[in-house]
């Protein structure tokens, strides 16, 4: 038997999982070819305990610059530490992924806070080389897509060593879609690979009659004038909507 470790090491668990409860779903690879991207994708139903995971090897393996996702984690800490002092400071930049503000914020935040944040959540590699206020953009700072799934997970559940407001104002932050039938809560990002390829990062979660499912979509391209973000959410709702997302039936 195949034996499949998904690293939560951000939500400080592990969760050993066998192919009784993932399913590799390699027929999605027609929603990348048909953009014109390549990637990998991973969706974790919270209340059965099941993934379905497109292209494992670069899910769980592969580690990338977190670009603009990591707003999320920038955003926590200027909350819990009082550099910002409510999230109005903060939407409009988190929104539009204006990494200008975000690394202005990095300023304020400091080095030596924002080392101990992520050291203390084990966030991807933790290596924050390079320029001190874009780290997270210049390829040294990298997190694989199980890890950004384990993130997105304990930031929902109110489950990071961060106070409760904090995790709930960047909640409430993230763009979504929100109507009768469904809620669809997400974060984008966008950078460079060291080989000149863009990267993009879809994360976030659908919800239906309360019940969460977790997802993350990590693609590129050799296209750098592509809209990446634009692409991964089509890519995102292209993949959920023949699983039955959508409808309120979930």
């Amino acid at each position: 038997m195949i034996r499949i470790l998904f690293l939560f090491i951000i939500s400080s668990v592990f969760i050993s999982c066998t192919t009784n409860n993932v399913t590799v779903d390699n027929s999605l690879q027609k929603y990348f070819d048909s953009a014109g991207v390549k990637g990998s994708f991973g969706l974790f139903d919270n209340g059965q305990g099941q993934f379905t995971i497109y292209n494992l090897p670069r899910f769980r393996d592969s580690a990338y610059q977190p670009a603009g996702t990591f707003d999320i984690v920038q955003s926590l800490i200027a909350l819990q530490t009082g550099v910002a002092k409510d999230d109005s400071v903060l939407r409009q930049a988190f929104q539009s992924n204006d990494q200008t503000r975000f690394s202005e914020l990095s300023g304020r935040i400091g080095k030596d806070t924002l080392k101990k944040w992520i050291d203390s959540i084990h966030y991807g590699n933790r290596d924050m080389g390079g320029k001190s206020d874009s780290f997270w953009l210049n390829n040294h700072l990298k997190i694989t897509s199980d890890e950004q799934l384990g993130l997105i997970k304990r930031l929902y559940f109110d489950q990071l060593p961060f106070f409760n407001r904090p995790q709930k104002l960047v909640r409430e932050m993230m763009p979504e879609e929100n109507n009768s039938n469904y809620r669809l809560v997400y974060k984008t990002g966008r950078g460079l690979k060291e080989d000149g390829r863009v990267l993009g990062w879809i994360m976030g979660w659908e919800e239906e009659n309360k019940h969460p499912y977790f997802f993350v979509l990590n693609l590129e391209s050799a296209d750098t004038t592509k809209d990446l973000s634009g692409t991964g959410l089509h890519i995102v709702k292209s993949i959920l909507k023949p699983m039955g997302f959508f409808e309120g039936k979930k």
